[in-house]
This record gives C-alpha cells, sequence and structure tokens, in this order.
C-alpha cells in the first residue's frame, strides 16, 4: 500500500502529517510512503530525513494518486479531486460544518476518514489528534500572552518592592484550558477557571487554579466529552458572574468550543472595556467564531487599550511537536484500519463508524449522509 503525504497548502500552516520517525516505522511495517518534495521544512524536516529511512520524495500529483493520502488539514476540492478512485484520504475533516468538502469526495469516489470525528473512547486516546493538537494551543496561548504583556507573570520582591503576580482568567477547562493552567500557574500566576460543566472543579483545583462556580442547568448537553448545546440564557448568566473576574484580570483565554457550531461569545465589548488598559486576551476559537467581541482571526488587534491575539492555528506555532504528535496519532489510526496490504473495513466497529465520513463515494457518517443526500 502506498502511503502519499503531500504539503499543507493552508495558510500559516507549518505542521506536515508524517514525521521521519513515524514513517521509518510504518516503512519496517511494510508500507510504501511517498512525501511532496518540501512537505516537512516547515517542521524542521528536510527531505534528506525522509530518505533516510526509507520514504521517496516526489512531486504533488504522485502523491496525490497513492493509494492513501495523509493530511492535516482536509484537502481543497481541486486537490480531493486529484486523487484516484477507491482512494482513502485521512486528515482533519470538520465534516459537519464542510459540505462542499464532503461533497467532492463523494464525486471523487474515495473513501475519508476525519481525524476530528475519531470517537473519545479510551482504546481510541492514541488516535485522538484533537486533544494532542490542543494541548499545545494552550501551552502556546500563554506563553503568546506572556510575551505580550507589558510585566511578569509571578510575583517578585525586590528592594524597590514587591511586584504582584498577573491575575489570568480561563474559559474552558477541556483540553486546551487545562494546559493552560498548568503552563500559567508555573510562570506564576495568579488563576481563575470558568467552565459550565462542574465535574471539571476537581481537576482545575488539583492544577492550582480556582474554580469560578456557574450553576448548571438542562440546557447544557454533552455528548462523547464534548459539550454539544447550551442556552443563550446560561451563556448570558455565565457572562454575568464572570465579568468582575475578567475586568480585574491582567490575561484572559478563552477556549470554549462546540463541535460543528459557531463558538459561543464569552467576552462582550463592555467586558473588554473594562479590563485594565494593556490587558490582553487570546480566543483560542477565533477561527470558528470566536469567543470574544472584537477578536480577528489571524490578527492581533488592540480595542479599548487592550491587545486580542486571534492566531487560528496555535498548534502550528509549535510545528516540531504538533507534526510529531499528530504523525503517531495518525500512523496509530491507520495502523488500526489497515495493514501493508488494504484496509479492513469493519463497518460497525466503533472507530471505523465514528471516523468515516465518506465510503467509496457515498457519505455514511450521520453528521452529514443526511445533508448530503437532502
Amino acid at each position: 500500500m502506498i502511503l502519499g503525504v503531500p504539503k499543507e497548502t493552508k495558510i500559516k500552516e507549518n505542521r506536515v502529517a508524517l514525521t521521519p520517525d513515524v514513517v521509518k516505522d510504518l516503512v519496517k511495517k511494510g508500507f510504501e510512503v511517498v512525501i511532496e518534495n518540501g512537505a516537512g521544512l516547515n517542521s524542521f524536516y528536510n527531505d534528506e530525513a525522509y530518505t533516510a529511512v526509507g520514504g521517496k520524495i516526489a512531486d504533488k500529483n504522485t502523491v496525490y494518486a497513492s493509494d492513501v493520502v495523509l493530511k492535516v488539514n482536509a484537502p481543497t476540492a481541486e486537490e480531493a479531486c486529484k486523487m484516484k478512485k477507491d482512494a482513502i484520504l485521512l486528515s482533519f475533516m470538520w465534516a459537519g460544518t464542510s459540505p462542499d468538502l464532503v461533497d467532492a469526495c463523494c464525486k471523487a469516489g474515495i473513501s475519508a476518514f476525519s481525524m476530528d470525528a475519531v470517537p473519545r473512547i479510551s482504546r481510541a486516546q492514541k488516535m485522538d489528534a484533537l486533544s494532542s493538537q490542543a494541548n499545545l494551543g494552550g501551552y502556546k496561548a500563554v506563553m503568546l500572552a506572556a510575551d505580550t504583556i507589558g510585566k511578569i507573570l509571578p510575583m517578585m520582591t525586590t528592594a524597590a518592592g514587591t511586584i504582584r503576580p498577573c491575575k489570568v482568567v480561563i474559559f474552558g477547562a477541556g483540553v486546551a484550558g487545562l494546559q493552560a493552567i498548568a503552563t500559567a500557574k508555573r510562570l506564576g500566576a495568579v488563576v481563575e477557571v470558568s467552565d459550565i460543566r462542574p465535574e471539571t472543579k476537581e481537576q482545575v483545583e488539583s492544577l492550582g487554579g480556582k474554580f469560578i462556580v456557574v450553576k448548571g442547568d438542562e440546557s447544557i448537553k454533552m455528548e462523547g466529552g464534548y459539550v454539544k448545546g447550551v442556552s443563550e440564557e446560561f451563556l448570558k448568566k455565565q457572562q454575568e458572574l464572570v465579568t468582575k473576574h475578567v475586568k480585574d484580570a491582567d490575561i484572559v483565554i478563552t477556549t470554549a468550543l462546540i463541535p460543528g457550531k459557531k463558538a459561543p461569545l464569552l467576552v462582550t465589548e463592555d467586558m473588554v472595556k473594562s479590563m485594565r488598559f494593556g490587558s490582553v486576551i487570546v480566543d483560542m476559537a477565533v477561527e470558528q467564531g470566536g469567543n470574544v467581541v472584537g477578536s480577528e482571526l489571524n490578527k492581533t488587534v488592540q480595542k479599548h487599550g487592550v491587545t486580542i491575539i486571534g492566531e487560528g492555528n496555535l498548534p502550528s506555532l509549535l510545528p516540531m511537536n504538533a507534526s510529531d504528535l499528530y504523525a503517531k496519532n495518525m500512523a496509530t489510526l491507520l495502523l488500526h484500519l489497515a495493514d501493508k496490504d488494504a484496509f479492513k473495513w469493519e463497518m460497525d466497529e466503533d472507530i471505523t463508524k465514528g471516523s468515516l465520513i465518506v465510503h467509496k463515494g457515498i457519505a455514511v457518517h450521520p453528521a452529514v449522509a443526511k445533508a448530503v443526500s437532502a
């Protein structure tokens, strides 16, 4: 079986789907791996690093003619059309909000697995690319904020007086939020955290954060470990409670996402106005509409004296680690689904059923099948 790794074409994307170490392992298992020339350069892996472990360097068209195409970001419709009929795609797809991509895969007659649709079950943990990338994103969000704000994060006692520690408020205690808590605490900040799930309180406190309690209600819908929905009334209640905390914060980091939907608005313009001049906000949800009024995708802007960072792809700013983790996630999923000769196509198996979006030109995942057939 030939595996193809194209160079990522999305703006500001520095990651690559497979790293040399993972290519080496896959070659040993009998796969042939073809990498587009220069695909790993932005992750600091040159072509020689791939050829040294048995990979082959080729042009884009040759790579897309492979039996299996492995990517970080979903291909464009034009790229999907380059794939041969009955070929297989593995990448992030965000299929629930990407009907054009699903349609392109159907028209190309390929099968497509989405890395963001891998179910959150214990035996799929090593395939969980969302978590591995979110972990890095949470770390980088704090580092960006620390680099931007005009003061230090820890308390410091000097002969001239004592410097008080920065106060960091974090919205969301998922994977990204928990890593942001841990990073901010390591840097010496005082950390307060808001999350709509009361069960996260123990995790927050175990990392040294203070949990801002917002009483939940029946509007909160959970599915597979993710928040699937929450009422506007509850979000308003949450905003009212955390307004005082945001006003006193030096740094605010927002991480709230709802898969398949626009990110919930958590920080209003009035809340931004209330913050001290020189404060910093990092909106980690900016690519899905943003948690913060005034944040702009892939831009750092100033609103009412507050710097708002809207970096849409934080893991890409740590491309060596991000590519390494993603490649291991992807290889684990691939080896679960196939051997060197063929895919198993165990259609009722949980991981296959959860991550398979299109099968031989037909949309099969419940999240997209109805929309495509309508």
